[in-house]
């Protein structure tokens, strides 16, 4: 069992190695940057994603909202996977892919940042939002893994973590977005 676990704790360690790349740096750098031009323009920041990345939206959300690592005036940030009501009547009424977009059409502004979590890349409901956004002037950041093999070339951000277990690109997705809310916490003013 002890030998297990050192090997899943090792088996992390080398998918966060392997996160350590130029390409990942520098769409995390164009990540905050988006996300703090937006902000400072009084804009929101709209996060989605379906089963563990739903959550994971709703826990960045809560940071920039809440408190990351200190008290600080709260930041515009909303995770759409948190309306129950909104998500069973979309749902219900017009089909699970429209999840989302429906209430970016409803909520979303030019100039808001969306940023769209999905292990796959495939997600139909997650393509969709991604779409309604870019139709509203929402600029995008679309966080996925290798496993998506099609670049969609509607993404203001494309950020592929170098995993294909779905543990592993969660670790990783909940990482990039906290080194984001680091950044935006110490350089908002």
């Amino acid at each position: 069992m002890k030998k297990s676990i050192k090997k899943i704790i090792n088996n992390t360690i080398i998918s966060f190695q392997n996160l350590n790349s130029k390409t990942i740096e520098d769409n995390i750098y164009k990540s905050y940057d988006l996300i703090l031009k937006a902000l400072i323009n009084k804009k929101k920041i709209i996060f989605c994603g379906n089963g563990g990345s739903a959550a994971d939206s709703q826990h960045l959300s809560a940071e920039l909202v809440g408190k990351y690592l200190k008290i600080r005036k709260a930041i515009a940030a909303i995770s759409l996977t948190c309306d129950t009501s909104a998500l069973t009547s979309i749902g219900n009424d017009m089909g699970f892919e429209y999840i989302f977009s429906r209430q970016i059409d409803a909520i979303g502004e030019k100039g808001d940042v969306l940023f769209a979590m999905s292990t796959s890349g495939t997600s139909k409901n997650i393509l969709k939002a991604i779409i309604a956004a870019k139709k509203k002037g929402i600029k995008v950041i679309f966080v996925t893994s290798n496993i998506l093999k099609k670049k969609p070339s509607f993404c203001d951000v494309l950020m592929k973590v170098p995993a294909l277990r779905v543990d592993r690109i969660q670790e990783m997705h909940i990482a990039i977005g906290h080194i984001i809310c680091e950044l935006i916490e110490k350089n908002l003013k």
